[in-house]
């Protein structure tokens, strides 16, 4: 992926000087599992962490930014900025509407945000309550090391699925959906958040189609590292890294296959309406 030296996004909240304190100590495989259990959850990670997120104690210091800091800044305002000029061009072809960009917190440990507390231990997630996606980078590294998830574009992908969810904000269907599980039982309230989850897969498969046709920003091997990734991510496999017999009626994200069936089909098709996985029979 051609990122380095490319327009970075305005829409980014730097928080990671001021992130001091570290996150409360989750031990060992318990820590792996808290984040494979709430990545990419798209809603309020207190409910796994508890009312702080995980946050510890102590005071907040100032922190210095290492050049890897630096480097996932800039990697990661290069490609909210494609995200910004990819869906103000879907919304006004395909919907004559006006694209909204969220933005983007970048932090180190832990941060407040309107959904209770982000920290390392949460994954990347969105908070519809601030219209804020809020990544600590370091998340990239469990991506390539725990998860077997790896190159830029794998990483990329993380920032279009969270963006994903703020498109599914921006149309109304988060809302709907978030306001439906609240009201379902525990299993079907689980489904909700898979057709949530595998619609911003689409959508994501969206975004990189319009980043190789229209950009010009895709290189060889770039697809297969999104693919790869949004297998690595099913809820079957998570379970199964996390030592567990996989429970389909747990299932909040999807399958591997689905996961990377639906990225696929936003990546053929290009067409949002092809992403509606509330009325599709056969998830």
């Amino acid at each position: 992926m051609e990122w380095k030296g490319r327009r970075g996004s305005d829409n980014i909240e730097d928080r990671r000087r001021m992130s001091g304190g570290r996150t409360a100590s989750i031990g060992g495989a318990g820590a792996i599992v808290v984040v494979l259990i709430a990545m990419f959850l798209g809603v309020d990670p207190s409910a796994l962490l508890g009312p702080g997120g995980g946050q510890g104690s102590s005071g907040d210091a100032p922190v210095e930014l290492t050049e890897a800091d630096k480097q996932a800044g800039e990697f990661v305002s290069v490609t909210l900025a494609d995200t910004e000029e990819i869906w103000t061009k879907v919304f006004s072809e395909q919907l004559n509407a006006k694209y909204t960009p969220a933005v983007l917190v970048l932090f180190k440990d832990h941060t407040p945000s309107a959904c209770g507390g982000a920290s390392e231990a949460t994954g990347p997630f969105y908070c519809p309550a601030d219209k804020k996606v809020y990544l600590d980078t370091a998340f990239f590294t469990t991506l390539q090391q725990k998860l077997g998830a790896h190159g830029d574009f794998a990483a990329a992908y993380v920032v279009a699925h969270e963006i994903g969810h703020h498109v599914q904000d921006e149309l109304g269907i988060l809302g709907k959906a978030n306001a439906a599980r609240q009201r379902a039982s525990q299993e079907e309230s689980n489904r909700i958040s898979v057709m949530v989850e595998l619609q911003a897969d689409c959508l994501s498969g969206i975004w990189a189609r319009e980043a190789a046709q229209t950009l010009g920003t895709i290189e060889r091997g770039d697809l297969e590292e999104a693919v790869n990734a949004a297998r690595q991510i099913g809820d079957d496999t998570l379970q199964r890294n996390a030592g567990q017999r996989p429970m389909p009626h747990t299932f909040t994200h999807g399958t591997s296959e689905q996961r990377s069936e639906w990225f696929l089909r936003g990546l053929k098709s290009g067409q949002i309406a092809d992403c509606d996985t509330f009325s599709a029979r056969d998830l």
